[in-house]
């Protein structure tokens, strides 16, 4: 275990514990696996020697209570060994990172205010969030949890429904110290942007649009901003703050959203990972075990000073 977090009183204890647990429901997976091949394999024999009907079906009935019986047990001790987890393990760990931090696996960022950030134009049919994480830095308080969003299409009948993402990844909002007149929304970039923005200016006239251009061309080369108020977006997106926007979308594997709303800034981050959940299949007494876990906490933490946001330019109206 890493060295860093080995001092924390009981943590090895605990982690020996939970890889008995671990080794159990792993253990229990397998032998549900083994049953059903067993099963399938049994089956084919009785078609081939053409056993009575009867037999194979009570067979069947047996084999799916036994069955049901094991998968039944194993998800509730996996429910129960995930929750000890974050509990015993991920909760100690981030009090390494920062002693501020207050780690709450149930909570998360509620749908409206998911809504209410403005970072996406679908609205979601269906939107979990888990493993709120909440934190001081300073004078700036901050909070970030996973969000997966999506959005529904049903078939003419109705009968078939598929579901597409919106987003997934952590959703990171900062007190900004400043109660916003408008909404501001910086956006990834893509073509239709550029074409909708050469009409504008070529073809169409949309009289006072929402968008605005500024002056740094990597900016918007990135990113589409919006904003009704021109001055406040020109007013909170400084030279320096684009700067360090910029310089924190290098450090993420796709293009963040970023919005400016109230009193708080909302970033979101697309990741495909899923942070702090223990693992079935492989050791907990792993030195690595929670390196990608702390790391993408610390790059939350670290934005606060990233982006500057300790510096106290307005005073909140």
């Amino acid at each position: 275990m890493n060295s860093e977090i080995n001092h924390i009183a009981g943590f090895q204890e605990a982690l020996n514990t939970l890889e008995i647990d671990r080794k159990i429901i792993s253990k229990n997976r397998k032998l549900s696996n083994i049953i059903t091949g067993l099963a399938f394999i049994t089956a084919v024999i009785w078609l081939i020697i053409k056993f009575h009907t009867l037999v194979l079906l009570g067979f069947f009935f047996v084999y799916g209570i036994i069955r049901s019986a094991i998968r039944i047990k194993t998800e509730n001790d996996i429910q129960k060994y995930k929750a000890v987890y974050k509990t015993n393990i991920v909760t100690p760990a981030l009090k390494n990172v920062n002693e501020n931090l207050v780690f709450t696996p149930q909570s998360g960022i509620s749908d409206c205010e998911f809504i209410s950030s403005e970072l996406f134009t679908t609205r979601p049919d269906r939107c979990n969030s888990q493993d709120l994480i909440t934190g001081t830095i300073d004078e700036t308080s901050f909070y970030f949890a996973e969000v997966h969003a999506e959005y529904k299409i049903e078939s003419e009948n109705k009968k078939h429904t598929k579901w597409y993402n919106i987003f997934k990844g952590i959703v990171f909002i900062a007190d900004f110290n400043k109660n916003f007149s408008t909404s501001t929304v910086v956006r990834p970039k893509n073509a239709l942007d550029d074409i909708s923005s050469w009409l504008s200016k070529n073809i169409l006239s949309f009289g006072n649009t929402d968008k605005v251009q500024l002056e740094n061309i990597e900016f918007d080369s990135k990113f589409v901003t919006y904003s009704k108020n021109q001055i406040e977006a020109r007013y909170i997106l400084t030279p320096a703050m684009m700067e360090r926007i910029l310089a924190l979308n290098r450090k993420s594997d796709e293009t963040i959203s970023i919005s400016f709303i109230d009193s708080k800034m909302y970033i979101a981050f697309p990741l495909s990972h899923n942070y702090f959940e223990a693992p079935i299949s492989t050791s907990l007494l792993v030195p690595d075990l929670l390196k990608a876990d702390l790391s993408i906490v610390q790059f939350m933490q670290d934005i606060v000073h990233e982006l500057d946001l300790n510096t106290r330019i307005w005073g909140k109206e």
